[in-house]
């Protein structure tokens, strides 16, 4: 069989590799291809992949400049897919499903924000896709009758215990002190128009906090302030597990390293103006409390519960508990897409 997979960030990468390698090794062929985002091409490189880049310009993110991108990628695509001829495409892009049905290719578009949250990508992709694939718990609108549903979450297509242990000699170099990180996003995609997240003076507030307590490292998709320099991890990118799974606690205003931190089984805090409108969120904290949400607007009750936090005893033996509770109901992603593309 011949799949081609598509990849529009670092998280896309994580999300498709363990999939991709296990089809390759199966004898199939899997084309990626991807388009410029933060680290993205980094992780490719350092797993020693081969992948296309049909955008290694990027884009600005003004509505205009996304359409223009996206017919442009979308004939890239077309390109490509005349010559690779593939059988299956699955990504989390429009780009799959316009082409996929223009040439009858199936394409099975990956999801876990829900369309009412993402809107202008729901009304783009779902339409034409032959399938959506996402947890049980995302709301895909009224293409519900696409819907391959599932139990769990992106993360654990490489989270889960059978596809990703811990080292701590990967991350060695931050030192046997008890550590936190702090993630900051870059919130200016179409979707994250009027939402905002950590600002400095609640990163000065935290770090104040934290550092009482462990060594502070930060992970920036934005521009650090000169200031927060000192603080920025520096590690292997294809480690940040590794770091996350042994912190003593995650804070951000990235939905995804929420997540993945929630998975590994520590302490995740999200502070940004998304909280209550992500149903895989909202299920990690209400179902299993592994994650706490708050909105900008709540920024001295978030700083009270990373107080109350850090003063548990045995924390992270607690969510370690709470994370076993998780997997016991949840599936290994990574697995039931191999089943899916080879059925």
């Amino acid at each position: 069989m011949r799949y081609l997979f598509y990849m529009g960030h670092p998280a896309h990468f994580h999300l498709f590799k363990n999939t991709i390698i296990a089809l390759q090794q199966s004898g199939h062929e899997a084309m990626i291809l991807i388009k410029k985002k933060d680290i993205l091409e980094d992780l490719l490189r350092h797993a020693g992949m081969q992948y296309i880049n049909i955008n290694p310009e990027g884009r600005r993110d003004d509505k205009f400049s996304i359409a223009l991108k996206l017919l442009k990628r979308d004939f890239q695509f077309l390109k490509i897919c005349l010559r690779f001829k593939p059988q299956i495409m699955i990504g989390t892009s429009a780009e799959i499903a316009h082409v996929g049905k223009l040439l009858g290719i199936r394409s099975i578009v990956v999801n876990e924000d829900d369309a009412e949250v993402v809107p202008w990508f729901a009304k783009l992709a779902y339409p034409w896709a032959t399938n959506i694939l996402a947890p049980y718990c995302c709301s895909v609108g009224k293409w519900e009758h696409k819907k391959i549903g599932y139990k769990g979450y992106h993360e654990l297509a490489y989270l889960h215990p059978s596809n990703f242990s811990p080292k701590k000699e990967n991350i060695k170099n931050l030192g046997d002190e008890p550590f936190f990180i702090l993630r900051f996003a870059k919130l200016t995609a179409h979707h994250d128009e009027g939402r905002k997240g950590i600002n400095t003076l609640i990163a000065e507030k935290l770090i104040n906090m934290l550092s009482k307590h462990g060594r502070v490292y930060i992970t920036s998709e934005r521009e650090l302030e000169s200031q927060f320099e000192q603080y920025r991890i520096a590690i292997n990118p294809l480690h940040i597990h590794d770091a996350l799974y042994f912190a003593q606690m995650y804070i951000g205003d990235s939905q995804t390293m929420a997540a993945e931190a929630a998975v590994l089984g520590t302490p995740a805090i999200r502070f940004n103006d998304f909280v209550g409108q992500i149903s895989y969120l909202e299920e990690l904290e209400k179902e299993f409390a592994l994650t706490f949400g708050f909105k900008t607007s709540d920024a001295d009750a978030m700083l009270v519960h990373v107080e109350t936090l850090l003063n548990q005893q045995n924390l992270k033996l607690q969510w370690q508990e709470k994370r076993s509770m998780m997997l016991n109901q949840c599936i290994d992603l990574n697995q039931f897409m191999i089943k899916l593309l080879t059925q």
